[in-house]
């Protein structure tokens, strides 16, 4: 209504002598306000209720009905789920996907490079200490530290040429994952749900898995930032087995499901009133929505995540430890239709190697590469591997030369390296994406990305791609400006689709 129409009948209001009560005129203000609750009690009732249609395609999808309703693209998508295999503290591209034979030529020497930029002091070239060995029918090197994932190299696209912003965690880690390095954006995950919806209304449709507690900048990882809070990222701390313990309050033992649902219909109700008086709180609209959530997940959570349901020669083919059941349970849960799974990996004891990197980053490619290797063959032979995503990849690499002993992690050590945000590698797979290649290069040394350079932005546009939007118009309207993912930039890498 226009403010023409609204001083309409605020006017006739007063010459009837409706408005509060039936006895006092309404003013203008609190025709709007009033006009405006309308509004949002439809997204209110879609909350509660969960029975809200799908939505039609738009450049910005509506939040009005239903928020996890799954909706359709703005182009038919390749991959209707995404992966994404995070390992936390900046894996050693040198060590694992992108051999550099040079730097044995000039090992304990220092490189001919220019502008050697890096965080710390940088000594001399460091060759890599594991052999590197061609693979599948493509031949793509791989080192020998993931061989389970060198047996599905051809479901892969390598991408050797990824480069950051910042060689530092926090913001490498935000613009990884929320696609800025200082403000507060929402989440990949939260995106691709405020996108896509969910096809299971009784799971969330983003969980992130970090065993042992949070990892750095925490839930701003998976965070929905201004985008309403239902798309925020579920964190579940998979160090745990027990499904209790794994998913808190998931079963109630105290009243029987009829009695959950009445109590929880009075809930609505009353917070349907509470809501009508604060139409603009996402805060309260978020947690209308989370009671129902929990409610629905005790239906279905406790079967997704209990992987004693699985036959032995599933577990055998994943192997044993908190990532081989984490990554399994993500095949769970994508099976199950939840649209984006983060599965984070060295929280605890990071890749973040600046010293032992020989010890240390076999020890962390043992923890998760036989599980690696098994998500990708058993996605492929469920028919899965076509529509999922895989994502695998750290906030950024690590430097071809050794770091000099300082007074922090590695003081009096000269056996590791430096981070690295000018050059690393990232790698895809399925969802689309064009196996058993390799893209882009870094240098001789491996420092610095020189051939078909590929942005963190470039990374989010082409997933966004794959899903079947155009990042340019995956937008949100906040503060008086359309916000995207990609911010202001990003492209498409069309050489990684299939």
């Amino acid at each position: 209504m226009d403010s023409a129409g609204v001083k309409k009948m605020t006017d006739r209001n007063r010459q009837t002598g409706c408005g509060r009560n039936g006895t006092a005129p309404l003013t203008r203000r609190e025709m709007l306000a009033k006009s405006g609750t309308g509004l949002a009690m439809l997204g209110l009732a879609g909350l509660v209720t969960g029975d809200a249609p799908a939505l039609a395609a738009t450049a910005e999808p509506s939040v009005a009905t239903n928020p996890l309703a799954p909706r359709i693209a703005h182009f038919p998508a390749r991959a209707k789920h995404v992966i994404h295999l995070f390992m936390n503290g900046g894996p050693s591209h040198v060590d694992t996907f992108d051999p550099k034979p040079s730097l044995a030529k000039y090992a304990g020497q220092m490189l001919p490079v220019e502008n050697l930029r890096t965080e710390r002091k940088t000594g001399a070239a460091y060759p890599s200490p594991y052999k590197f060995a061609k693979h599948g029918q493509s031949g793509i090197e791989v080192s020998e530290i993931f061989p389970h994932t060198a047996r599905m190299i051809d479901e892969i696209a390598v991408v050797r040429s990824a480069y950051a912003d910042i060689p530092n965690h926090e913001p490498s880690l935000m613009l990884m994952n929320c696609g800025t390095t200082r403000v507060v954006r929402p989440s990949v995950g939260s995106w691709v749900t405020f996108g896509m919806g969910t096809e299971n209304q009784n799971l969330p449709g983003f969980i992130a898995m970090c065993p042992g507690g949070l990892p750095i900048k925490g839930a701003q990882n998976w965070q929905s930032a201004f985008l309403p809070g239902v798309f925020q990222g579920t964190y579940v701390d998979t160090q745990h087995q027990e499904i209790e313990k794994l998913v808190e309050n998931v079963r109630n033992h105290s009243v029987t499901r009829d009695d959950q649902r009445a109590q929880l219909d009075l809930l609505a109700a009353l917070n349907e009133k509470h809501f009508a008086a604060r139409p603009e709180d996402a805060a309260l609209e978020a947690r209308i929505h989370s009671f129902e959530l929990a409610y629905r997940m005790q239906i279905e959570a406790a079967e997704a995540f209990d992987i004693s349901r699985e036959p032995q020669h599933v577990l055998d083919m994943y192997g044993e430890g908190v990532q081989a059941r984490q990554i399994l349970i993500a095949r769970r849960l994508v099976e199950r239709g939840v649209r984006f799974v983060q599965i984070w990996h060295g929280a605890g004891q990071p890749w973040d190697n600046h010293d032992d990197i020989e010890v240390n980053h076999r020890t962390l490619a043992k923890q998760c590469d036989q599980a690696i290797g098994a998500l990708l063959a058993d996605l492929k032979q469920r028919g899965l591997l076509d529509e999922t995503v895989v994502l695998w990849g750290g906030e950024f690499g690590r430097t071809p030369t050794v770091e000099l002993p300082q007074k922090g992690a590695n003081a009096g050590k000269i056996n590791g390296r430096d981070h690295n945000n000018y050059g690393f590698t990232v790698w895809m797979a399925g969802g689309g994406v064009k196996g058993g290649q390799v893209y882009g290069a870094t240098d001789e040394f491996g420092f610095q990305a020189v051939e078909n350079r590929v942005h963190v932005h470039d990374i989010h546009a082409t997933l966004l791609h794959l899903l079947g939007f155009d990042h340019t118009k995956l937008t949100y309207r906040h503060a008086g400006r359309d916000f995207r993912l990609t911010d202001v930039e990003g492209r498409v890498v069309r050489e990684l689709l299939a």
